[in-house]
């Protein structure tokens, strides 16, 4: 007879937080790891197991029967449903030693490396209306909460706002967000509420049709803003009217685009922006440098943390101004210009081209002359030869993607073997792997966690890494 994989726990309690910001909880000896954003170590929950493993199982909440003494009240309205700010109910220095803890725990389990005295994680000061862009869909598939299923029938089934958590065509209408300083809530609900006296269609994300697809709000520290719109519909009147309402009535925006996209899915960096008011851009400063960040643009989302990341690489790699650096993944070139004042030469490389055109206009911009930048596969780029051509590097900044580096590179950087390495990961798990085959030519001096997403689990990483004598 096979193994019960679902049934009901009527009553367990909570345990401690896990990895990827779950919980977990023992029954009948076994770990159970519970989904869901609503629960805290201590509390008293009914559960429904739906995956049951040999070593492990998995549960959602079903209720919530008596509550941690440790929480505290969530401040967003959408906690619980909305599948961001999962940690509003941990205090934030709790959230702080939870990450910390990740950290070591990735690196010393999965790297089993030997490691420094891990120094304290940097919080943000932010804690909210921290982000710099936030996107929202049209859906005419509205996410109806369990309060709102009875009276369904009488509402609009349309939806701006977020994507529900694995359902890619629910979305939960906004009232208002945390996450990014006004007039964003004011924008998204402007543009909410003339849609809907007009009568535009929402985006159905199954049958692919539909008027209104998503808007992107971009701020800066500077006061720049920028808003992009993504319609899916050719009806030029329509289009014309959208972006006038939102020039006529947010002068604030300084930067006002739309796309076009008739694809059946969102991405948008290969269709042709249009620029209805301003510049095609909008403008961040750190320090006395200037970063110019387009549409398609990459830049860290939390502004003022990003300044203080970018401090720490840059004083980890140690820079007095004769070394050549390559920075590895270099993304828009944001590390790359932030360090080159301290550096003799600075080589980006990056996969994405238009990134990388980005980082040779922000390198003109603050006029540089010691960034080089290229655009390929880094497996294929960064080679031996590479190398010969361009010089062995004395620093290597790298700062991946969450799946880490690939192999071969992290092989080729060995047989380059530059005196110091400074890692930047947003997934420690698989810095952690990286780190381990690095490990046989370099030892790891410094690991500095520093908290770019307050009220989430995700951390970044820090490493400094130095050539073995």
């Amino acid at each position: 007879m096979g193994r019960i994989k679902t049934f009901v726990i009527d009553s367990i309690e909570v345990e401690n937080f896990a990895a990827e910001g779950k919980c977990i909880a023992k029954h009948n000896g076994q770990v159970i790891f519970i989904e869901g954003s609503n629960v805290h170590p201590g509390d008293k929950v009914k559960l429904f197991v739906n995956n049951r493993k040999k070593n492990y199982a998995e549960a959602n909440v079903l209720e919530i029967l008596e509550a941690s003494p440790l929480r505290i009240a969530p401040f967003c309205q959408h906690f619980g449903v909305c599948g961001g700010c999962k940690w509003q109910h941990v205090p934030y220095e709790k959230q702080l030693a939870l990450k910390w803890n990740q950290v070591n725990d990735q690196l010393t389990r999965i790297g089993k490396l030997n490691l420094p005295e891990i120094k304290p994680i940097l919080g943000s000061d932010k804690t909210q209306y921290y982000r710099n862009k936030l996107e929202y869909t049209f859906s005419n598939s509205r996410w109806f909460t369990r309060e709102e299923i009875s009276i369904e029938q009488e509402m609009s089934k349309n939806a701006l706002g977020f994507h529900v958590p694995k359902r890619f065509e629910k979305v939960l209408p906004i009232e208002k967000c945390y996450l990014q300083k006004e007039p964003s809530n004011a924008i998204r609900l402007a543009l909410r509420d003339f849609a809907n006296e007009h009568n535009f269609t929402y985006y159905d994300h199954i049958a692919h049709e539909g008027f209104l697809r998503n808007i992107m709000i971009r701020t800066s520290t500077t006061g720049d803003m920028m808003v992009m719109v993504q319609f899916a519909q050719n009806n030029d009147a329509d289009i014309q009217a959208v972006m006038e309402h939102l020039h006529q009535n947010f002068p604030e925006i300084n930067s006002l685009n739309y796309i076009l996209n008739q694809k059946r899915n969102d991405t948008f960096f290969d269709l042709e922006i249009q620029t209805y008011f301003g510049n095609p851009y909008i403008e961040e400063r750190m320090e006395d440098l200037t970063f110019r960040i387009g549409v398609k643009s990459f830049y860290q989302t939390n502004s003022e943390q990003a300044y203080e990341l970018y401090k720490i690489t840059r004083d980890l790699a140690g820079l007095t101004g004769n070394e050549l650096v390559y920075d590895l993944y270099t993304g828009t070139g944001t590390i790359a210009n932030f360090v080159a004042k301290k550096a003799k030469k600075v080589i980006g490389i990056e996969y994405v081209a238009d990134a990388v055109e980005d980082a040779k206009i922000n390198a003109d911009v603050n006029k540089l002359d010691n960034t080089l930048f290229f655009a390929g596969d880094m497996r294929k780029f960064l080679t031996n030869e590479f190398i010969a051509e361009h010089g062995k590097p004395d620093v290597v900044i790298t700062d991946p993607p969450r799946a880490g580096m690939d192999e071969p590179v992290v092989r080729t950087l060995m047989e380059a073997a530059p005196k110091t390495i400074v890692y930047v990961s947003c997934n420690p798990a698989t810095q952690a792997r990286d780190l381990a085959i690095l490990s046989e030519k370099y030892d790891i001096s410094v690991v500095q966690p520093v908290d770019m997403f307050p009220h989430t689990h995700h951390v970044e990483n820090v490493v400094r890494l130095d050539l073995k004598k």
